[in-house]
């Protein structure tokens, strides 16, 4: 019997020489005839440790090799996406700016937070106490 090969997307390589792959199938919808997307998990043997989030791979069904592991990567099909990495200080990076200059000292916003929640409290008109429901059966039954 051959062996099964199917096409998916690496979406983690956190664990040692494996890596998780999701397929997705589009099948017809038995009653309402949408076609869907529905998608599994495979665990995939990676020895070399190669392959990262996001590529498209091949993977082969194989003998088992732990309990979750029954796949292993064939080849790599497409890259994985890049990544868009923004630096949020730019001015403490340029040149300019010379030695590092010392940052204004934190001023201690929990006690202005503080005063706010008393403002809004204040502000807020008083809730009425809860109404106690009174008993349906009589007391000298």
């Amino acid at each position: 019997m051959p062996k099964r090969i199917l096409t998916g997307t690496v979406v983690s390589d956190k664990p040692e020489k494996t890596v998780v792959v999701r397929v997705e199938r589009r099948v017809k919808h038995p009653l309402y005839g949408k076609i869907i997307r529905l998608s599994k998990k495979y665990h995939a043997d990676d020895q070399a440790n190669e392959y990262r989030l996001g590529e498209t791979v091949r993977i082969e069904e194989c003998a088992p090799i732990s309990k979750l592991k029954t796949w292993k990567v064939l080849d790599r099909i497409g890259a994985a996406k890049a990544a868009v990495v923004e630096i949020a200080e730019v001015a403490a990076l340029t040149p300019e700016s010379g030695p590092s200059t010392p940052a204004k000292p934190a001023e201690d916003k929990s006690s202005e937070k503080a005063d706010e929640t008393a403002k809004d409290k204040a502000d807020k008109p008083a809730k009425k106490p809860a109404k106690k429901a009174k008993d349906a059966a009589p007391a000298d039954a």
